[in-house]
């Protein structure tokens, strides 16, 4: 790394100094200049994870949805699987899963969510791009702020408002799409026959994109997300985040043509990685909470110092103990990647166990307490027990119910005949009696075994078996 040796920089003194830094708290509306370069590239590659919002609600599975989080009849359908609130757990883990995912992802790589991945950075980006396909570039742009109403404002403040809205109503739509099947929520759109709850949800996020993404901007990323706020606490010195090299930077100054640049650094004071910020900082002063680590300020540096002469690299991804000089820790090494990485394992382990082991149909065996057998007329004793059966699927489905007990010779099963028919998305209650002759009884309490089968109406055979216990008087 080359570096400036004539001058001997006391880094303690630098990074005070550059302490003092002027926060962007909305006073001047940001235009931020747009560069090509490999985190460019790499932001605009990540935004297609997006597409999946739009998209995702138009892929079917059979005759529904695929993804359909219907919380009208309790049902969250994945594809093949279908969970129910009995288990909620599963969702729960998924999102300990991604929550964890952020703090390990901050911890090693600062707010790399906030740079590439947040929904808000997402779509101001987006905005800013078509503002700046329409208007032109910063300066443009900055003087048409200015500028009186005017035939040629009007148009090209028309064309970028009706493209803001389109998105945001895409947005919206795309949303309750989610949680409604998207063909039938478009038809009811068109016909105003959607509900007032939907219409709601849908207005809602029409303005709050407009507006958050459109004007707001960084301003949310100053005053509304907690994450800004919190990220503090999250990095270390061993966190990889965007850094200003300043023991190879400063001191900064503008190159003068046929001059000595005598003892400055590699800094040319050009405030590149401002222009391209989108929260109008500076990177040069240290890590701000409004620093997003989208790293286009790496690119608009290495461009310039591409054409200076000089090595790339004066801002790049480093720790606080690269820049300083100091040993760097392996990753391995740092305890909270253990205690992260294991939660990790933990909830994703919890979670695909979860999903394996989900049974289509679910059987649920109470035995009544009060009393607990009953001594029938012909000298044999009689069990009552509440079957609970839960259909997971999204069909009725006939099913057959058995009982068996090594121990029970002569049992009887009552209340089954016939069947029953299991209702979709819900639990069904069916009381059944149990008698076995007193003379066959073993013991007290001998196992028994319930068992349901049924066939949906793809063919597909589910089955659920559950043990309880057959009660008696005492020998």
């Amino acid at each position: 790394m080359p570096q400036n040796k004539n001058v001997e920089i006391n880094l303690e003194e630098l990074y005070a100094e550059s302490a003092h830094h002027v926060v962007n708290t909305g006073e001047e509306k940001i235009h931020a200049k747009r560069m090509v370069g490999k985190f460019r590239k790499l932001k605009w590659l990540t935004m297609i994870i997006w597409v999946v919002f739009f998209l995702g609600p138009y892929v079917r599975w059979g005759d529904r949805q695929a993804i359909l989080l219907d919380i009208g009849n309790r049902q969250f359908h994945f594809g093949p699987v279908t969970v129910l609130p009995q288990d909620f757990w599963i969702l729960s883990l998924l999102l300990l899963f991604f929550a964890i995912l952020l703090a390990v992802g901050t911890a090693m790589a600062g707010r790399v969510y906030c740079g590439y991945f947040c929904f808000q950075t997402i779509w101001t980006d987006v905005f800013t791009w078509i503002e700046n396909k329409l208007e032109g570039m910063p300066a443009k742009r900055k003087k048409l702020d200015k500028a009186k109403l005017n035939l040629d404002k009007l148009k090209k403040r028309t064309l970028k408002y009706t493209a803001w809205l389109i998105i945001s109503v895409l947005t919206g739509v795309s949303f309750v799409a989610w949680f409604s099947d998207v063909f039938q929520l478009w038809t009811d759109i068109v016909t105003l026959q959607a509900t007032s709850t939907e219409y709601g949800i849908i207005l809602m996020f029409i303005l709050g994109t407009f507006y958050l993404a459109g004007f707001l901007r960084e301003q949310a990323c100053f005053w509304l997300c907690p994450y800004a706020r919190i990220q503090a606490v999250m990095i270390d010195e061993t966190s990889i985040v965007p850094s200003y090299d300043l023991t190879r930077g400063e001191p900064r100054g503008r190159i003068v043509k046929g001059k000595d640049q005598g003892d400055k650094g590699d800094c040319v004071d050009c405030n590149q990685c401002v222009a391209v910020c989108p929260t109008g900082v500076d990177i040069r002063n240290g890590q701000q909470e409004g620093c997003i680590m989208c790293a286009l300020c790496i690119d608009a540096c290495d461009s310039v110092m591409e054409k200076v002469g000089k090595d790339k690299g004066l801002i790049r991804y480093a720790s606080w103990d690269e820049i300083t000089g100091k040993k760097e820790k392996p990753i391995l090494k740092r305890p909270r990647i253990w205690v992260y990485g294991i939660i990790l394992v933990a909830a994703m382990s919890g979670v695909l166990w979860g999903m394996s082991t989900l049974d289509a149909l679910e059987l649920k065996v109470l035995h009544s307490r009060q009393p607990l057998f009953v001594l029938q007329s012909d000298g044999s004793i009689q069990n009552k027990y509440t079957l609970k059966i839960l259909n997971k699927t999204t069909a009725d489905i006939n099913v057959k119910i058995t009982a068996k007990g090594s121990d029970l010779e002569g049992m009887q099963l009552i209340g089954t005949e016939g069947g029953l028919l299991v209702k979709h998305g819900g639990v069904t209650p069916l009381i059944v009696y149990v008698k076995v002759p007193r003379k066959n009884l073993k013991s007290e309490s001998s196992p028994i075994e319930f068992a349901i089968e049924g066939v949906g109406s793809d063919g597909v055979q589910f089955n659920s078996i559950k043990v309880n216990y057959f009660r008696g008087p005492r020998k």
